[in-house]
Parts: C-alpha cells; sequence; structure tokens
C-alpha cells in the first residue's frame, strides 16, 4: 500500500519530528519499498540508482530499532570512502539526533587511536570504510557481540575498489544472527555472490526500475578538443554555459591542481579536491562547496562517489573517466531531486577509445556540440563577469531547523579527570527544568567533554554550570563552536 508520508510506517514521534525538520515529507520510492521489510528486520538487497533517498531508507529503521541503553555498536554501515563515511555518518545522526543516536564514523588515513577511543564509548551505530573497519576487528577495538545489524551501501563502487575481500572478512567477525541490507546501483555477479553467502535465503530483493519520472534529467554533450588548447576551451565553455554550480573532474591529482591554477587565475570562485590533500581540508572543501560558498569545484573521482550536493547545475568531464562506471557517478551529482542538470566531456583524440566504451556503456543520447566561437564567448562575457561579482548565497544547511533548538556545551575535562557520561548526565539533572530527555549526544574526550543539550535549554545549562561541578570537579564551560 502506497505511504505518503513516513508517519504511516509507524516510526516513532522522535523520527517524524526530525524528518520533518530535514525537509523529508515525502517517501521516495526505494524508500516506500525497502522500510515496511527493514523495519521488520528482513535481509534485503537494494538496486536502486544513486540520488534515489538510500541512505534515509536504511537510517531510519537503524535509528528505530537500535536499544538507546546499550552502549555497544548495535549497527555497521559499510561505504567505500571516507567523504561518505563522514556524510552518511551527519545523516543518521540527523535522522536519530532527538532519540539521541550516537553515531561513530572510522576511515583511513585518519587517528586510529582516536576512533579506538571513541568507539570505547557508547556507540550505537558505526559507519567506517572496509580497510580500516577490518583494521579495528582485527586489533578488538571494535566490539560486535551485540552487533545486529549490517547495512553494505554502494557495494558496486566497493568491487570496483577492490574491498570485496576485505568485506567477506569482516562479514566473518559478525554474529550470524543479524539482518543485513546491501545497496547497489547495479548487481555484478560477484554482488549477487556475496548476498548468497552472507544474507539469509528469504531475504527480499527490491530493484527499482527507472523510470521518466525518476530518470535523472540530465543534457549530455561531449566536444573534440586538442591537448593544448583544451583549458582554453573549457573556459570559454563556462563562460558561456555560466553555471551557477559546477563540478569539473579530472583523472589525476596532477590534472586538477593544473586546471585549479588556470581557472583560479581567470578569477573563478574555486577550489579543489583530491586523494593527496590533508583529509580535514577535503571535508572542509566539501563542507563549503555543500554550502554554496564557491560556484566551481575541480576534483578527482574521490568527489563522485555518493557525494550528495543539492542544486549543481553542471558537471563536466574535462577528463574521459579510465573507468566507464565513473561517467555515471560523476554525472549522476547533477540532475538530482527532480532538477535538470547539464553535463559535457570533453573528448581528446587519445580518449576516443575510451570514450566510445563510455557511450556503449552508458547507452544514452550525448550530442556533439562545436566549441563556441570568439564572437559567442565575446557576447556571453558581461553576464559570465556580473554573475562572478555577485555575492554568493551560503545555501541553508538541511539540519539547520532540526539543530536550532540545540546547543553544543564545552567542558574542559574529560577522561583524564575520570569522568563518564552518566556524571553529566546526573548533573545537569539536576538543574530545575533540564530532564534526562533534554540531554542529547554526550561525546567524552582525553581532555574535553561535549554536551547537546535540546529544547532550547541549552543557555540555561551554561549559566548554571558556572556555578556547578561535575564530580567535584569545577570546569569551565561554553557555547562549542561547532
Amino acid at each position: 500500500m502506497k505511504k505518503n508520508t513516513f508517519e504511516e510506517f509507524g516510526i516513532g514521534e522522535e523520527l517524524v519530528t526530525a524528518l520533518e525538520s530535514l525537509r523529508y515529507f515525502k517517501p521516495t520510492k526505494v524508500q516506500e519499498e525497502v522500510l515496511p521489510l527493514a523495519l521488520a528486520e528482513k535481509d534485503v538487497i537494494v538496486e536502486s540508482q544513486t540520488g534515489s533517498g538510500k541512505t534515509v531508507s536504511f537510517g531510519i529503521p537503524l535509528c528505530e530499532n537500535v536499544i538507546w541503553e546499550e552502549n555497544r555498536p548495535q549497527a555497521l554501515v559499510l561505504v567505500p570512502t571516507r567523504e561518505l563515511a563522514l556524510q552518511v555518518k551527519e545523516d543518521i545522526t540527523n535522522i536519530g539526533r532527538l532519540k539521541r543516536i550516537k553515531v561513530t564514523s572510522v576511515f583511513g588515513k585518519a587517528s586510529f587511536d582516536k576512533q579506538k577511543s571513541e568507539l570505547k564509548q557508547k556507540s550505537h551505530i558505526v559507519v567506517g570504510t572496509p580497510g580500516r573497519v577490518l583494521d579495528h576487528l582485527q586489533k578488538g577495538t571494535m566490539k560486535v557481540d551485540k552487533l545486529r545489524y549490517l547495512v553494505i551501501d554502494e557495494a558496486d563502487e566497493m568491487l570496483n575498489m577492490g574491498f570485496i575481500d576485505q568485506m567477506a572478512a569482516i562479514i566473518e567477525f559478525l554474529p550470524e544472527e543479524r539482518q543485513t541490507l546491501l545497496f547497489s546501483a547495479t548487481m555484478p555477479p560477484e554482488i549477487e555472490r556475496l548476498a548468497s553467502f552472507y544474507m539469509k535465503p528469504d531475504r527480499a530483493a527490491i530493484k527499482i526500475e527507472m523510470t521518466e519520472q525518476s530518470r535523472p534529467k540530465i543534457v549530455q554533450s561531449y566536444l573534440k578538443v586538442e591537448p593544448e588548447k583544451k583549458e582554453q576551451q573549457l573556459l570559454d565553455l563556462l563562460i558561456v554555459e555560466n553555471p551557477d554550480s559546477c563540478m569539473i573532474f579530472c583523472n589525476t591529482q596532477e590534472a586538477v591542481n593544473r586546471l585549479y591554477t588556470f581557472l583560479n587565475k581567470a578569477g573563478l570562485p574555486i577550489d579543489k579536491i583530491h586523494g593527496g590533500m590533508v583529509q580535514e581540508d577535503r571535508f572542509d572543501v566539501m563542507d563549503d562547496f555543500r554550502k554554496g560558498k564557491f560556484r566551481y569545484l575541480v576534483a578527482t573521482d574521490v568527489a563522485a562517489r555518493g557525494i550528495d550536493i543539492d542544486n549543481v547545475t553542471h558537471v563536466i568531464n574535462y577528463d574521459v573517466p579510465v573507468e566507464k562506471e565513473s561517467f555515471v557517478h560523476r554525472t549522476g551529482r547533477t540532475g538530482r531531486a527532480g532538477k535538470t542538470g547539464v553535463a559535457l566531456t570533453l573528448v581528446t583524440p587519445k580518449e576516443r577509445p575510451w570514450w566510445q566504451e563510455v557511450r556503449a556503456y552508458v547507452q544514452q543520447e550525448i550530442s556533439e556540440i562545436t566549441a563556441p566561437n570568439a564572437r559567442v564567448v565575446q557576447s556571453h562575457k558581461s553576464a559570465f563577469e556580473k554573475k562572478l561579482q555577485e555575492r554568493l548565497v551560503v545555501k541553508r544547511a538541511r539540519n539547520k531547523e532540526l539543530n536550532q533548538g540545540i546547543t553544543k556545551i564545552y567542558f574542559n575535562g574529560g577522561k583524564k579527570k575520570k569522568l563518564r557520561a552518566v556524571d553529566f548526565v546526573g548533573t545537569l539533572t539536576n538543574i530545575p527544568g533540564i530532564k534526562a530527555d533534554d540531554i542529547g549526544i554526550i561525546t567524552i574526550q582525553e581532555n574535553v567533554t561535549y554536551v547537546e543539550v535540546l529544547n532550547g535549554k541549552g543557555p540555561r545549562v551554561i549559566e548554571e554550570m558556572k556555578d556547578r561541578t561535575v564530580k567535584g570537579k569545577q570546569l569551565k564551560v561554553y557555547k562549542a563552536n561547532k
């Protein structure tokens, strides 16, 4: 039976309220199909295109079914990239925020010890990349005896990136009595084999067929270019197209750095992202692009896999992708949520064999265009330069409304002072008018603790805690920056 609201799935009030605040009003097709089965704790294998709302379709059941009082991880979500791990962590945290669900992310090129410390605390759900998750399992720093749910997201991407053996090794560590949900944009034989080994025989299979309504509305075209004229021809195209928000994909870090330098000198509001950058810088760049702080992002495929950014109007393949599957992931960053997008590919003579493979693989109409001549470029220049001068409007974060009543509070004491979550809960609930339900996620680090206070009561807690102690210790207290 068709469901028009999330409430009709019988989920808790905290989740319904959070979803409304996040502006999720009506279930997508994949959510309609998956949620009843997932909430009933059935194994499900789902084939559905990128951008169809898969994260919400597993985020809701996980947040609904985990037991808040249990401190050890009850759910594990495996994803192919660090960026996606952080995005999925944020999405699930937002869905479960009013239920105080604690989500921990683990991935490579980040402090193992910091992750180990976080896993020792209350963690309901762990989101991670296969390599680092396996590392924690082998070293015994992630306990899975209470784990009841496994989600494998972007399974075909994990296969393409060579993670299939690590995924199998991870599953061997997990309790056999569990629910498994597997999501994939395509269903290669290796993924089906993985499912047959590690999922229950009575698993449900859902395939969301692409209809004209659900098909991303992307106008595809390509342009034959000579290597020595490529940079200038790209700039000419950008002047004519004058995008509001544009992702430009290159195959290598060197190409990203070179093109970024060229376009930056041309005065474009631009930044770059690739695997050679420091992790924190990559996250900051993606966050700023998501907020609309600049219009152009030059990137390798690290930014193509599963990253959800609203209102990207143009995607440009500056290089033809070597892996034909990457073309779908790159161009899938535009034309999302019913909007129309533009995808342009520049093809050099050397890249033509790859381009033929890509076209045969995607089986879409991709029309050839000619480079705009000097007169056409000149006629568009004033509009392009005017947009460059415009002050960018920073986009409203999806979770802004949800976070309005939440204050994150900093205390300058943590594990070294032998402080535990229960110590903060006990102290804060002694403040008149503060109940346990007003206290959200508590994160205790070595020397600091962050406590989320809900329902607009944060300022009151900060004021009261200036004269109160936690476990007999006087702590500095103020509103956290983030």
